[in-house]
């Protein structure tokens, strides 16, 4: 029986625009009034996507919110941190070399700001992310000692092909790395994706993935695609991302969501 509706938000649940459609909000809100948690699934933090948490009526005692690509499991209502796991700042030294030795630029993210990495090349992350978080340009020599969610480097597609292809295994073995967007290269924890958080989260509710229904289209959302009992790719998703799922709805400015949510329930 499926008990959470997952979704990811860029060119999933969000049009082109940036915005949830009323089909998507109607559909969705009327789920999660039957009982069936809708949880958001997102790189960002819960801040940066809190108008949509707020849209969709997410705001039960028990309503969380995937943030970090999985890194942050955090209760809507109070921001309690249900489930956290990051890295620390010596985790980041071979991707720091990597970057400078390649001259990429580099950005890294506690659970509440960036670094972009200023001894490095400028980054265009701050622009390509849009989003109400504090950047704060620092040295990396000069980085607080903390706990950080990921790493990212943004570019221009050409260069994080590049960056892919010339990896070498001393950085590529060292994180989980995922491809979240054309223009963005995500550094995670090794093992913490968006499936990572939903299975500690799905255990919180006494459930597992057989309860679990997911919706993406990129390479960040694969986890949680193919572990869900329903992993549901987008018309515009990319094409191993259809390859994992079990099903493939309408694209996310045709309320793909929505159109697959009526007929799923209708049948069930």
């Amino acid at each position: 029986m499926i008990k959470m509706i997952a979704l990811d938000l860029d060119n999933t649940l969000l049009t082109s625009d940036k915005k949830i459609s009323k089909v998507n909000e109607a559909e969705l809100k009327k789920l999660h009034q039957q009982g069936i948690k809708v949880v958001l699934c997102t790189g960002r933090p819960i801040n940066a996507i809190w108008k949509y948490i707020k849209q969709l009526g997410l705001d039960d005692p028990d309503d969380y919110t995937i943030t970090f690509n999985g890194g942050l499991v955090v209760r809507n209502t109070d921001k309690h941190e249900l489930f956290k796991r990051g890295m620390n700042r010596d985790a980041f030294k071979p991707l720091y070399e990597y970057a400078k030795k390649n001259v990429f630029p580099l950005d890294i993210l506690d659970f509440t700001q960036v670094y972009p990495i200023s001894d490095l090349k400028p980054s265009i992350y701050q622009q390509l992310l849009n989003a109400d978080m504090q950047f704060v340009p620092t040295k990396f020599s000069e980085m607080p000692d903390e706990s950080y969610s990921k790493a990212v480097i943004a570019a221009e597609p050409d260069v994080l092909d590049r960056a892919v292809k010339d990896m070498p295994a001393t950085v590529r073995d060292h994180y989980h790395i995922v491809r979240s967007q054309p223009k963005i290269l995500e550094f995670l924890a090794p093992n913490v994706d968006k499936a990572y958080g939903l299975g500690a989260l799905l255990s919180h509710y006494g459930d597992d993935f057989s309860n679990l229904m997911a919706f993406g289209d990129a390479e960040n959302d694969a986890g949680m695609i193919k572990k869900a009992q329903v992993g549901v790719a987008m018309a515009n998703a990319q094409e191993p991302i259809k390859k994992i799922a079990t099903d493939v709805t309408t694209s996310n400015d045709d309320d793909g969501v929505a159109a697959f949510l009526q007929k799923y329930f209708k049948v069930k």
